[in-house]
Parts: structure tokens; sequence; C-alpha cells
């Protein structure tokens, strides 16, 4: 039985040195990262048999993005092109009034052409979970189509499959992300989404519980959580409205923060934690994260619940 397998891009990101503008820099940080993969990461890390399904160029960049999940215990399924380039990100951070900025450089790379028959998706057959973003869908047509196929596929396999919505304003405007994400969403057993985007996006506003109260009406969802940044995080399950407040941490780099909220939520549902422990155990595993350099939160269940236990105030109803 596989725990969690998760369906999108993974991207090389170089960084220079911190305070190093990129027009002058000499060297690059590279790590590997990606949505999707970043919540397959976490999981492994939390205890999960991870898998992680994409398309990649066979070169030593699309080697190196595969052997980097091994190593972290993610199971990788592959389709490999041999014509096509990997997508990277520049990241360059930045204090204040700058800021951190991030620069795609992901235009026809591999998963642009994934295609549902060039990936393995027998391993959704005995899965319980899957999980994927609206990153995917905004890459191009195809990945559009494969996404769906994915989730119908997951969805019909008995899977409970989870969704952030994760909109990129660099890559799609609010009109074509609504347009392609709600026919998506009928096929989406939880969903998850920053307060931001909600409105943005999926044209909703008002409080948080009325947000989450309304999109579960009307797409059926059995869970909806709904991001607040320093407000911490809500979720709606059965009727019932749960509510998690953020645990401090000192920032060390803050990308993949959402994503290890979502690999930590999945990570103790399947492990047969209720919705309020899921909740902790993805505020936590955020938190733990930008202590680390990178998109990955290479995390223990120990630290987890240590932050669980040592937080300022708990789970609220």
């Amino acid at each position: 039985m596989t725990d969690l397998v998760t369906f999108g891009e993974t991207m090389l990101r170089l960084s220079p040195p911190q305070g190093t503008r990129l027009e002058t820099t000499e060297e690059f940080d590279v790590r590997v990262g990606g949505a999707e993969s970043n919540v397959a990461v976490a999981g492994a890390s939390l205890g999960l048999d991870s898998v992680w399904l994409s398309k990649l160029p066979r070169s030593p960049l699309g080697r190196r993005v595969v052997s980097e999940l091994r190593a972290h215990g993610v199971r990788t399924g592959v389709a490999w092109d041999d014509d096509a380039r990997l997508g990277t990100y520049y990241l360059e951070h930045g204090g204040e009034p700058r800021g951190t900025n991030v620069i795609y450089d992901r235009a026809d790379s591999a998963v642009t052409t994934v295609a549902p028959e060039e990936i393995p998706l027998g391993v959704l057959d005995d899965a319980t979970a899957f999980h994927t973003t609206g990153i995917t869908p905004a890459l191009s047509d195809a990945a559009a189509e494969t996404t769906r196929a994915v989730l119908e596929r997951a969805s019909e396999a008995g899977a409970t499959t989870s969704f952030d919505l994760n909109y990129r304003s660099k890559l799609w405007s609010h009109a074509e992300a609504r347009e392609t994400l709600t026919d998506l969403l009928e096929h989406v057993d939880a969903l998850f989404v920053a307060k931001r985007d909600a409105e943005a996006v999926l044209d909703r506003d008002g409080e948080a519980v009325e947000v989450a109260h309304g999109l579960a009406t009307d797409f059926g969802f059995e869970t909806v959580v709904i991001t607040r940044g320093d407000r911490g995080a809500l979720a709606l399950h059965d009727g019932e409205v749960f509510e998690q407040p953020v645990y401090e941490a000192d920032t060390l780099d803050a990308i993949g923060t959402g994503d290890a909220f979502v690999g930590g939520f999945l990570s103790k549902r399947a492990l047969g934690g209720d919705i309020d422990a899921a909740l902790e155990w993805g505020a936590a595993t955020a938190s733990l994260k930008r202590t680390i350099a990178g998109d990955l939160a290479v995390v223990t269940p120990e630290e987890v619940e240590r932050v669980v236990a040592e937080g300022d105030g708990g789970i609220s109803r």
C-alpha cells in the first residue's frame, strides 16, 4: 500500500549568496524544488511511503532531481524525454526594502508535454492519498489535461485526493486560473487554499469560516483548509471547524513553507490522525521548514511532536 502519490513539476533552484545580486554573482547555491515533490519529501520524512510522478529530461539535470528525491526516501515514477529541458528558477534573497525576487526559466520544460500514458499511473491503484497543485495545470494545456486525468484515476481508485490551489501570478491570470481550476476541483476531496487566493481566484469574499463553508457546499469537498499567513490555518471537516495558530520560528528560508504545511497535514491524516492533530502537524512542519535552507522540509516526526508539545497555544474549536 502506497501512502501518498504526488504529481507535478520539479525544478532546480539557483540562488546567489545572501546579499548578492543575480547580475553580479559568481556562484550559485543549487537546490531541488517543486510544490508536489516538496510535499512528497515532507511525507517521506514523516514516515510515509511517498511516490512522486512527473516527466524529466534524460540528462544530468533530470537525474539530479531523481537522485535528490530518492535520497530523501521518495520513490519516483518518471517519464524520460531525450529532447526536453529541465525548468529552473532563480531566487535572489533580499531584505527590505528590496525584498526577495523569483525569476522562472521553465518555458518548454519536459513536464509541459506530459501525457497520462507516459507516467506509471498504476501506482494509484493501491494509494491511500493523491496530491497535486494549481501550479501544474498552469504550465501548459497538456499538463492541465494530464492533471485532470491523474485526479480522475486517483479518485476512481479510491484514493483521497487533495489539491493546493497555490496560485502563481507569474504563470497565469486570475481569470485563466479560475476557468481551469474550477473544472478540476470536482475531482478533489480536500482543498488547501490561501485566503488571498480564495478571494482572487475563486471569487470568495468574507471570513475564512464563511469561505470554507461556501467552498465545501459548492464543490462537495470533504475538507477545506484555509491558510491565513501569521493568523494560522482554519479547517472545515464534516461540518466542524478547527483553527490552528502558527508556531513561531526563526526564518532562514521561507520557500516551501506552504508545501511543508500540506505535507505535515497529509502525513498525520495518513497515519490515522484527526483533523486537529493534522493541523498541528502541518503548522509544526511549516515552522521547522522555515529554519532549513532550500525548498525541502527534511524533518523528523520527533521534531514535529516536540514543536507541537512546546508550542504556544493548541487547537481551538
